[in-house]
């Protein structure tokens, strides 16, 4: 077997694959003389068929299988011992005048190469990194939501402004009735909180739904509808009230603390509120890194400059997908697909200039975090090191799973990186500002 290759340009290759008789021979010889001594041909015993006949029926198949084999297993071995870096899978040119009959066989592959570039951590203009923190207005406002969702519930005959409605929303054409509970401030503006106000039990309100609550998504969930349906809704619906309630507050005792906290780690208000903001600025530094991650990974891609060949991607997704697509298509999932291979190629180099790794122990831990901040949202706040181990054992099983931890824990890596190597600078802002700031 003799394996070439002719170099295009930096970025594309022809790799040229000779298979001879004495490549293949003895492996479709030794295939036939297995066939040979288990094959059921009428008229012939068993182990007996005569091997002209045996390759007469099969001699081809089997040939033409072998080549193949063999073809990929040498591919394979040679960019592996050639450290080419390639690009999709490599594609055999096509061959419609392939003779099967001859002893000698050529076959040649386009190749697209991987390009050799740099990054650069150290941007030019600073990046942003946001510390998010809880101010006193967000903290106050949840111990406020606190002490009324854990409060008692008190029947009232007529809503008022701090009252906690129970009701049916209707639209005929389309199709919804739903029971929904809210209070009266979730409302938007005070045309639409007046037709509530001093309504009774059994009354039908004619409402609009545009503008109706202040939060879009509650009214998602007030009329069942999807995500999609909800945006730019604009119906007239029914509500008939059904039950009106006003929330008393629930004191704030180390009953509460208790069954918030666990028991004895919170013993006042003022503990209360520190951990509110530690576990709040805990989630809102999640949301920092994301950000941070997005803007670091939009600024490389824009400003790590490589070539890419092109056309042999092109060609590539032309010709390897569940359905071959014309030219035109190609290049529309290319066009679609080709920031998101610039950052995969910027990623693995990341990685390796900087030698980090992923252990399975790695994964494992990071697994195990998972599932304690899962299981301390339904109040298992303390579970045993073997429970943990045991779980995240069975979650690691699921491919899917693990996949989706180990790019979780890929991505926390380059963070810590970004972090080390980047040019930021730092800016602390509330929540509510960040929301602003970052989403409009």
């Amino acid at each position: 077997m003799n394996i070439t290759r002719e170099q295009i340009d930096e970025l594309n290759a022809i790799v040229k694959v000779a298979i001879t008789k004495e490549d293949y021979s003895d492996r479709v010889d030794k295939i036939l003389t297995d066939y040979r001594k288990n094959a059921n041909i009428p008229g012939f015993r068993k182990g007996h068929v005569p091997m002209g006949l045996v390759k007469k029926q099969y001699g081809k198949a089997v040939l033409v299988d072998e080549v193949n084999k063999l073809l990929q297993d040498s591919l394979n071995n040679y960019l592996t011992e050639e450290k080419l870096d390639v690009l999709g899978n490599p594609l055999p040119k096509a061959q419609d005048n392939l003779d099967w009959d001859a002893e000698e066989f050529n076959f040649e592959f386009e190749l697209g190469l991987a390009p050799e570039f740099e990054v650069e951590l150290a941007t030019k203009d600073a990046i942003t990194q946001y510390n998010i923190v809880a101010d006193e207005k967000m903290i106050n406002e949840q111990v406020e939501r606190i002490a009324k969702q854990y409060g008692k519930l008190i029947s009232q005959e007529e809503v008022t402004e701090d009252s906690e409605i129970t009701g049916t929303f209707k639209n005929e054409e389309k199709e919804i009735e739903n029971r929904f509970t809210f209070s009266l401030d979730a409302i938007k503006g005070k045309t639409n909180a007046k037709k509530f106000t001093g309504a009774k039990a059994g009354d039908v309100l004619n409402l609009k739904s545009k503008n109706l609550f202040e939060d879009e998504h509650q009214l998602m969930q007030a009329l069942a509808v999807s995500h999609d349906e909800v945006h730019d809704l604009d119906i007239e619906l029914t509500f008939t009230v059904e039950e009106i309630n006003k929330r008393e507050a629930a004191e704030l005792n180390q009953e509460l603390f208790d069954k918030l906290f666990g028991k004895d780690t919170v013993a006042s208000e003022e503990e209360m509120k520190a951990k509110i903001k530690e576990d709040a600025e805990k989630q809102f530094a999640q949301q920092a890194d994301q950000k941070l991650m997005n803007d670091i990974v939009e600024y490389l891609v824009e400003n790590t400059k490589f070539d890419l060949p092109d056309t042999f991607l092109k060609k590539w997704i032309q010709m390897t997908g569940e359905q071959e697509l014309t030219e035109e298509q190609a290049s529309e999932e290319y066009a679609k697909s080709e920031k998101g291979l610039r950052y995969q190629l910027i990623e693995g180099k990341l990685v390796k200039d900087h030698g980090i790794e992923m252990q399975y122990q790695d994964l494992k831990d990071f697994a195990k975090d998972y599932v304690k901040m899962q299981m301390a949202q339904f109040g298992q706040t303390d579970p045993e090191d073997s429970v943990l181990d045991d779980i995240a054992g069975r979650v690691l099983s699921n491919q899917e799973e693990a996949k989706r931890l180990s790019e979780q824990l890929m991505s926390q890596k380059l963070i810590t990186l970004f972090k080390e190597k980047a040019n930021l600078k730092t800016k602390e802002i509330t929540y509510d500002d960040f929301v602003k700031e970052v989403y409009g």
